[in-house]
């Protein structure tokens, strides 16, 4: 058997005509691709000035409005902002900060909590973060200064894994394991203050004493 083979010969109008369509097709499907990345890495990353790019800048990058949220007054020498969302109780109190990094930071925001609000409004004004990513690295900062300098030194110049201090230590398991450890130890603090002020542990410490002497 013999089998004949039909060629189309298209015209060179014809072929230009799907040439263009086929051009067309495949630069739609490659910037489709390229927006569905570029949107996906905007959402990992927090940022949105990927994404307003590809929409003409319709959208304001994230990073600039927060840059410009808190300025620094050179009238009073004071880091303020304007923006309610970024204010000093906005986020997380100081027993958010006992929870996340320990009763360093948690002092610090009862009796000093002035220096820590200048330093949280500076480190987000530099970095261009919010508030609660600033009071989470500052926390860390307080509890351990050479740990959470040698972690920024390694996501900056090592390509380290960004650590989540805003988040650290605020799943279920440590905030029940926290919550138990400060319990007992407030009782325990809270029953050596009441035995002293009753003079119970003297008396008792000096009837002991008698005992080993012999004297009772």
């Amino acid at each position: 058997k013999t089998h004949s083979t039909t060629m189309t010969v298209l015209s060179p109008r014809t072929n230009s005509l799907v040439l263009l369509v086929s051009l067309f097709v495949q630069t739609t499907s490659a910037f489709s691709a390229l927006a569905k990345t570029t949107a996906t890495a905007a959402r990992l990353t927090g940022d949105d000035s990927a994404s307003s790019s590809l929409t003409g800048g319709i959208r304001r990058p994230l990073l600039s409005s927060r840059l410009e949220a808190v300025k620094f007054d050179k009238s009073t020498e004071r880091w303020v902002t304007d923006d309610p969302d970024e204010e000093a109780g906005s986020s997380y109190g100081p027993i958010g900060s006992l929870y996340r990094a320990g009763p360093r930071p948690f002092l610090s925001r009862i009796f000093d909590a002035d220096t820590y609000d200048q330093a949280v409004l500076k480190y987000m004004a530099s970095e261009g973060c919010d508030r609660k990513e600033a009071q989470g690295n500052m926390d860390a900062f307080l509890d351990n200064p050479q740990d959470w300098g040698y972690q920024k030194i390694q996501e900056k110049e090592a390509g380290a894994f960004k650590k989540d201090y805003a988040n650290a230590n605020m799943d279920p398991k440590s905030v029940i394991l926290s919550t138990v450890w400060a319990a007992g130890v407030v009782y325990f603090f809270g029953d050596l203050a009441l035995k002293l002020t009753r003079g119970e542990i003297m008396a008792d410490s000096f009837h002991r004493t008698m005992e080993l002497l012999g004297v009772e």
